[in-house]
């Protein structure tokens, strides 16, 4: 029941993602927005991360159901990287390099596109593949674009 009212606001959160940039009254509340879509993104792909790095053991239905989560977390920080939201642990890079920082959060949300049908093959390795390749887009916005 969890996971359905989690996965029904992630739903409900991506249905607004298009028109959240406008209803952003405040510069700080599209840093917080972005912030606490990546937030709910990088837990549930840590909890596919303990199973793939071994540290809990893999459940196929449990990867597959946080994955899920990621893939659609993964469409939403965006809007909240209009002109004027600068700050947080964002770097100005993002807003000099808008092609850039476009294409890399493009890539993201293909690799979780990729990640969602490796989890649900319900092998471990090829899930251990889609992770690692998932996880590189993930670094290498970071290393771009993140303060840390």
């Amino acid at each position: 029941m969890k996971l359905l009212s989690t996965l029904a606001l992630a739903c409900a959160a991506f249905a607004l993602a298009a028109p959240a940039q406008a209803q952003f009254q405040k510069p700080e509340d599209a840093i917080k927005y972005r912030q606490s879509a990546l937030s709910v993104m990088g837990t549930h792909f840590g909890r596919v991360g303990a199973m793939v790095n071994g540290r809990v053991p893999f459940d196929a239905k449990v990867a597959a159901d946080n994955v899920d989560i990621v893939a659609a977390m993964a469409k939403l920080p965006w809007a909240g990287f209009g002109a004027g939201t600068e700050g947080g642990k964002a770097k100005p890079e993002i807003w000099k390099e808008q092609a850039k920082f476009k294409e890399s959060s493009d890539n993201l949300q293909a690799e979780t596109i990729k990640l969602v049908a490796a989890a649900k093959t319900g092998n471990l390795d090829t899930l251990k593949a889609a992770f690692g390749a998932t996880a590189g887009t993930c670094k290498a916005c970071h290393d771009a674009f993140q303060n840390k």
